[in-house]
């Protein structure tokens, strides 16, 4: 048996708890900056040596701590945030469990410096020896709080040697110190490190002062490239930017979600926020975004873990629903033209080079210049048939239509630069109501003027020159025309000349009976033939001869870990992705003016037209500006 019980000393749980919210300086940082921000700071100073291992430092302006409440300020289970039970159903602050400043004590040298006085008079406490006892006197200092923590872990051996370089510990610390300046713009933040500025940050409430911070922080290139949203329904409220699919990163290192001004993790909003990119993105790429949720605090939970990264959501099929809806209908309506990147407010200098957070790794982007629109119809040169505008019903005649009327295009040439054929002016290849070179209107894409090396469309548009991929292009063109006829015409059944029958256990077949409307909704009928036997009796024509059980499992096996699937219908994307690409104009033939110019405007109806169903993208803007570079003109 082990040794008899004994009471820990004050010192001793004190260092215990510390291991819930205290691994590092940024652990440190993040619950002082917390505390600071709870008590309506609006300036923020942070003062860091060696990483901040040796000293850290956070000055604020806040209301400060009476005189009387000083030595609770150091003690565990002492806080001014919450009051009742009932009070944590609807947590408002950042910080709340009255263990940081006591933690913190115990594992480095703390003092904290306090006033609530204008006259410059305030109190000093620390608490020392094995009870934690603390020690209070008169200091000056303004209205707010300074808390000074040197030495960490100078008592706990062990765990300093967890600690990193200098440098890795002070990048821990810069971002989060740049999560929390993202959180909160209306806070003026400075950073030092080594007696040297790094950052300093202006508080700002305007949308232009706002976007001007996330381009410190997040690179100008993703301001740049970035499309603000701002969606309302349900009592829930999404804003904040999210990047297009071309600027796409390696690693998920330039996501950032908030949920009520709290940096969160969550396995809700990952889902949601993949599922959205799901069609736009290019293999092993990651999104970028800075987004910010707002709902009722009565239906999150986030006291779900120590450090609060981590929420729950009370309803968190609403909060899924809301945000891949939201994010999948902004990315949608992105055409050429849709953006103007005049709008994009110039970084200012914040102490670190511009980019250096977040950086300008990106693939090629499709940058849009003006807005304009245009409608085609009837035949176009060499047998072009262009879809119908956007908006209009796509049915399975009209795909069908357009499949032959690009399927004339589909034979190969030499390849090279295409002769432009001459077009008569009086006789324009296209409806009198398009955009014409001779009306002086200037479509987003502009006009075609050339064919590169039977693989590129080159175009002229008030901004410069446009380089289409003329088959990345039609591919998404045919393909969302694909998405939407099937959609129309319901997903249509084949039943099995043989039923499969599936082996499961009793837990996932119940999983069946409580969401067979999921496997009915996509064109599956499954019928529970015993306890723990599943029978497949009709699967969706398009996955004809798809592996079905393999398919049926992994959808069951979603179910239970997040309680939807989306494999079956991305499966039956995957199949008209592949039709859509076989069935789109191919590299090396030789389109004419006319063919060239329908296919620009039927990129500047279709959704998503930047990116090809892989991801890549499907065009690219060089400004006339950037061509005078290259030739020293005005120079």
């Amino acid at each position: 048996m082990s040794e008899n019980i004994a009471l820990l000393s004050p010192r001793l749980a004190n260092q215990i708890a510390a291991g819930e919210v205290v691994e590092r300086p940024a652990s440190v940082i993040k619950e002082l900056l917390e505390n600071s921000l709870d008590a309506g700071a609006t300036r923020l100073e942070v003062d860091l040596d060696a990483g901040g291992v040796k000293r850290m430092m956070v000055r604020d302006n806040g209301k400060g701590i009476e005189k009387d409440d000083l030595h609770l300020a150091l003690a565990r289970h002492a806080t001014s945030k919450i009051h009742a039970l009932e009070d944590l159903e609807a947590v408002s602050t950042l910080g709340f469990r009255g263990e940081a400043l006591a933690s913190i004590s115990s594992v480095a040298r703390l003092t904290l410096t306090s006033s609530r006085e204008e006259t410059g008079k305030g109190w000093v406490v620390s608490a020392e020896g094995r009870e934690m006892e603390t020690q209070l006197a008169p200091a000056a200092h303004p209205r707010g709080t300074t808390v000074e923590v040197r030495d960490l872990f100078f008592n706990t051996p062990a765990r300093r040697k967890f600690l990193r370089t200098e440098k890795t510990e002070f990048n821990r610390v810069d971002d989060t110190i740049k999560r929390l300046a993202l959180s909160r713009f209306d806070v003026s933040i400075s950073l030092r490190h080594n007696g040297k500025g790094v950052h300093n940050l202006r508080g700002g409430t305007s949308r232009a002062e706002k976007e001007r911070r996330v381009a410190q922080l997040c690179g100008p290139a993703f301001m740049q490239n970035a499309l603000h949203i701002e969606m309302e329904r349900n009592g829930l409220r999404l804003w904040g930017w999210v990047a297009e699919p071309a600027f796409s990163r390696s690693q998920a290192d330039l996501q950032f979600f908030y949920v009520n001004g709290r940096a969160i993790r969550d396995r809700v909003v990952s889902h949601a926020v993949r599922r959205a990119f799901a069609d736009v993105l290019y293999h092993g790429r990651h999104p970028a975004f800075v987004l910010y949720l707002e709902l009722d605090p009565a239906s999150v939970d986030v006291n779900v873990h120590p450090t609060k990264h981590e929420v729950r959501f009370r309803d968190s099929r609403l909060v899924h629903d809301f945000l891949f809806g939201s994010l999948h209908r902004a990315l949608a309506d992105v055409r050429p033209g849709q953006r103007d990147e005049n709008d994009v407010p110039e970084p200012q200098a914040s102490g670190v080079a511009a980019g250096e957070f977040g950086g300008q790794e990106r693939m090629p982007l499709s940058q849009a210049p003006t807005t304009a629109t245009a409608q085609t119809s009837g035949q176009m040169g060499g047998g072009f048939a262009p879809s119908g505008g956007f908006g209009d019903r796509a049915t399975p005649a009209r795909i069908q239509q357009q499949m032959q009327g690009y399927g004339t295009l589909h034979q190969p040439y030499g390849g090279g630069v295409a002769e432009a054929p001459v077009v008569n002016p009086a006789q324009p290849a296209w409806n009198p109501g398009l955009p014409t070179e001779e009306a002086g209107e200037s479509p987003p894409l502009g006009f075609a003027i050339a064919q590169l090396h039977g693989i590129y469309i080159l175009a002229q548009n008030e901004q410069g020159m446009i380089v289409v991929d003329m088959h990345a292009a039609h591919e998404r063109i045919v393909y969302e025309q694909m998405k939407t006829a099937h959609a129309a015409g319901g997903i249509q059944a084949q039943p099995l000349l043989v039923p499969v029958s599936l082996a499961v256990s009793e837990r996932e077949a119940d999983c069946f009976e409580e969401s067979g409307e999921v496997f009915t909704a996509l064109g599956f009928v499954l019928q529970r033939a015993g306890p723990e036997t599943l029978m497949v009796r009709q699967v969706p024509s398009m996955l004809h001869g798809a592996p079905v059980e393999q398919l049926v499992r992994d959808v069951l096996a979603d179910l239970l870990t997040e309680g939807s699937s989306d494999r079956i219908g991305n499966r039956i994307n995957e199949v008209l992705s592949t039709m859509a690409c076989h069935g789109s104009v191919r590299a090396n033939r030789k389109l004419t003016i006319p063919e060239m110019n329908a296919l620009l405007r039927d990129m500047e109806r279709t959704e998503r037209s930047g990116q090809c169903n892989h991801g890549r993208p499907t065009w690219t803007q060089v400004k006339l500006v950037d061509m005078d570079k290259w030739f020293l003109r005005g120079q």
